[in-house]
């Protein structure tokens, strides 16, 4: 298809319409008139030879192809903003960039407050979003990073992206505090015979630690499967659950009286948290200054 015969304008037209499913509302998002917006998605609906937007009681509803361009249209967009404000040089004292960090909660709690304020520090009219990430959203990969700046998240999850290793956390694991079934060491036959909580487990990855098991034949029973590391502790108290926690977490809750932090019966693999990003980004200005940042604050230990 040639461009030059499409006017582009209405990408982003047709990014406001999906997302505010409605004329009304897509106009108020972009500060348009109505009939304007009417207009666009009538040449749009002309465009794709589809109703885009039906109407279903007192509201619309996506057709299964709005549906599909939803999903593409913010990360184009993105890719088109990032094309237009990039600059053959960068200073981080005048630069403007909103980075856009994915991050689990644990990622939150242990760096990224420290790397924004960071940011802030360095580039004070920069700014940050941080977007809390699903397994779902792990499982896309490199795609899932394409339309944001990078992702706080342990190794395990993800498929050979780029990353910058940031620091290693122990695991240990947690059991309720009156949980009788376990004494005051926890064994290799705990581990067979508990239920457990795992964090950010199933299909889309898991930590090596709990791989670790599979490999040594413990194929814990997974009870309750949590999109959240700092969760953990509220889903093992007074149960007689088990699970893996980061120790960076468990000092956290060392004065809990209703939890008992116990040294891993087996070597457990330590825990990586890295920075992941998209290969697009490799040698993007701002991003190379970011990951420099990154570097200064997470000093890797001699080898």
């Amino acid at each position: 298809m040639d461009l030059r015969s499409i006017d582009l304008n209405l990408l982003v037209a047709l990014d406001a319409l999906l997302k505010e499913r409605g004329v009304s509302r897509a106009a108020q998002r972009l500060a348009l008139s109505q009939p304007t917006l009417s207009a666009s998605l009538a040449r749009l609906r002309r465009h794709f030879n589809d109703e885009l937007l039906h109407r279903v009681g007192n509201q619309y509803v996506l057709t299964p192809l709005a549906e599909r361009l939803a999903a593409m249209t913010g990360d184009t967009l993105n890719g088109a903003e990032r094309i237009f404000t990039s600059q053959a040089s960068f200073d981080p004292a005048t630069s403007q960039r909103l980075f856009t960090l994915l991050t689990t909660d644990y990622g939150l709690a242990e760096a990224a407050s420290a790397v924004c304020s960071a940011i802030e520090r360095e580039g004070p009219r920069m700014r940050v979003r941080l977007r809390h990430i699903t397994p779902e959203f792990a499982e896309r990969g490199a795609e899932g990073l394409r339309s944001v700046d990078g992702l706080l998240m342990p190794h395990g999850y993800l498929p050979d992206l780029p990353h910058l290793d940031l620091y290693q956390d122990r695991w240990v694991c947690v059991v309720s505090a009156d949980n009788a079934q376990v004494g005051d060491e926890l064994t290799m036959h705990d581990l067979v015979t508990l239920p457990w909580v795992d964090a950010f487990g199933g299909p889309g990855g898991s930590t090596p630690a709990a791989r670790q098991l599979r490999l040594l034949g413990v194929e814990p029973t997974v009870m309750v499967f949590a999109d959240s590391f700092l969760g953990v502790p509220f889903l093992v108290a007074g149960t007689n659950r088990a699970a893996l926690l980061q120790e960076r977490v468990a000092r956290r809750i060392a004065d809990r009286p209703d939890l008992r932090t116990l040294e891993c019966p087996f070597d457990a693999v330590p825990l990586t948290e890295a920075f992941w990003w998209h290969p697009v980004y490799t040698h993007d200005l701002e991003h190379v200054w970011l990951r420099g940042l990154l570097t200064e604050m997470f000093p890797q230990p001699a080898q």
